[in-house]
């Protein structure tokens, strides 16, 4: 090798070297302004002078060049409690909640984003309660988190603990711009999780026992389905009634009670306008609202109704099954499938919810790629459809939104074979350690209480230690089952 080629190898790598040493101080100094962050730059100046502990704590740290392991100082600022409300396509996820065999879970995502943001120091002690935990597959508009996030408000402000060592002024009733939680967290998420908008609440406020109602919809096509059946059939679900065989009884994780109230339900055409009363492929929604649900209830529900619009079973079949001392046991039959599934909302009273217009169309944009790419897709599906059938193919009168595949012979539901009894159910998980029998305060009942494992935290079933009801919880919230959502 020729001295000359050596001499131009040491050179390539100086440079190199160098511009190593460039980035890294570049990668220190955005570190550096991310700290910077904690103060909003529009505060209050009297906020400001209360708050000195924390600015000269953070600017002493500048030209560190060990930024990068540097502790990032949580005790140094506020936190408040606030609500977030999030819309997310749950098609590529394994369900809403945090779950111990995957970590492909929009919760999963969302504590990732907190903890990148540095709103959140650790989930076991940011307060987290969450409204209703999806199933896989399952989407939602309006899924609503509340969390104690990092704030900017040295002043206070409702839902705001300011740190003991910060000094607040008597003087002073304004605090300058909260955080940009809404943006700060939707640049970090993945496009299909997006938070819509936040809300500052009170202490000791609970996006799952606080929660005044459920809204979910399920979308299909009207196919070979008789909708105006499905429609009258539907309002019978609602009132108050045990719909144990209309969910999957979840005793293992301690649901045991099995009434739920259903506010509304009913089927109607999403587009009323564009209605033919003839076309297959006009869609429509089941639509249900209820002060909670069961654990796959809203997809059992919507299997009866696919039976009924093609006739299988007639709309009696729904006040049979709620009749649960003339059929204790739920039949065997699949429920529907997970995608169409949407938690459209969760409603509060008490919160004001603010809206960032640049978010807010942000979102927007993002959500009509996402419906671009959809609807291209449909109708090149559809103009195929249509050319088969112009050639004489025929449409198949199978409902594919029911899982599994279709019995040649039709078979009633109370024909069927049952599962298991509630009561044999309470007795498997008894002996297995999973519940367990404790004497009544009359010193004769019974009652059952679930065992916590050591990861409930995380387990599908049971939601975070933070989400149990709180001591000044009323009776009733606290015998709400472990599962909210669908």
């Amino acid at each position: 090798m020729s001295e000359a080629l050596i001499k131009r190898i040491k050179e390539l790598e100086a440079d190199l070297e160098k511009l190593k040493s460039q980035l890294q101080e570049r990668s220190e100094a955005r570190d550096d302004v991310e700290l910077m962050s904690n103060t909003s730059p529009n505060e209050d100046t009297h906020c400001k002078s209360n708050s000195n502990t924390s600015i000269s704590s953070i600017s002493s740290k500048k030209g560190n060049k060990a930024s990068k392991a540097r502790a990032f100082d949580f005790s140094a600022n506020p936190r408040r409690h606030v609500a977030l409300r999030l819309a997310y396509l749950g098609w590529s996820y394994q369900g809403f909640a945090v779950q111990e065999n995957t970590d492909n879970t929009v919760e999963a995502r969302l504590f990732e984003a907190l903890l990148k943001t540095r709103l959140i120091q650790e989930r076991q002690t940011s307060n987290y309660h969450r409204c209703g935990r999806t199933d896989k597959g399952v989407s939602a508009f309006s899924q609503v988190i509340t969390i104690d996030l990092r704030s900017t408000q040295f002043c206070g402000g409702l839902g705001v603990t300011v740190p003991e060592h910060v000094v607040v002024g008597a003087k002073n009733k304004t605090n300058g711009s909260e955080l940009p939680y809404v943006k700060m967290l939707n640049r970090v998420l993945p496009q299909d999780i997006r938070v819509l908008d936040w809300a500052p609440a009170a202490e000791g406020f609970s996006a799952r026992f606080d929660c005044q109602s459920r809204t979910y919809r399920y979308y299909f096509p009207r196919g070979p389905l008789d909708v105006t059946l499905m429609a009258d059939a539907a309002k019978r679900y609602e009132g108050t009634y045990d719909f144990r065989n209309l969910c999957k009884m979840d005793v293992g994780n301690g649901v045991l009670q099995f009434e739920r109230t259903i506010l509304s339900a009913s089927v109607e055409p999403v587009r009323p306008q564009l209605i033919s009363g003839v076309d297959q492929y006009d869609l429509f929604m089941f639509e249900i609202k209820g002060l909670g649900f069961l654990y796959h209830q809203v997809r059992c529900m919507m299997a009866l109704l696919l039976l009924i619009g093609q006739k299988l079973e007639a709309p009696e079949i729904i006040n049979q099954l709620l009749d649960v001392k003339s059929n204790p046991r739920k039949p065997q039959y699949s429920m529907a499938v997970d995608y169409p599934l949407v938690l459209h909302d969760c409603h509060f009273e008490g919160l004001s919810w603010k809206q960032e217009t640049e978010e807010v169309t942000h979102v927007l944009s993002t959500l009509q790629q996402h419906w671009t790419q959809s609807a291209v897709r449909t109708h090149v599906l559809h103009g195929m459809i249509q050319g088969l059938e112009a050639r004489g193919g025929a449409s198949s009168n199978h409902c594919s939104l029911i899982e599994g595949s279709r019995q040649r012979n039709y078979r009633p539901l109370l024909e069927r074979p049952c599962c298991e009894s509630l009561e044999s159910r309470i007795n498997h998980f008894v002996k297995r350690g999973r519940l367990e029998r404790e004497e009544g305060e009359s010193g004769g009942e019974m009652v059952l209480r679930g065992k916590r494992s050591k990861h409930s935290h995380s387990s599908p079933g049971l939601p975070a230690p933070s989400e149990m009801p709180s001591a000044n919880k009323s009776t009733h919230q606290q015998a709400e089952p472990l599962l909210t959502g669908e």
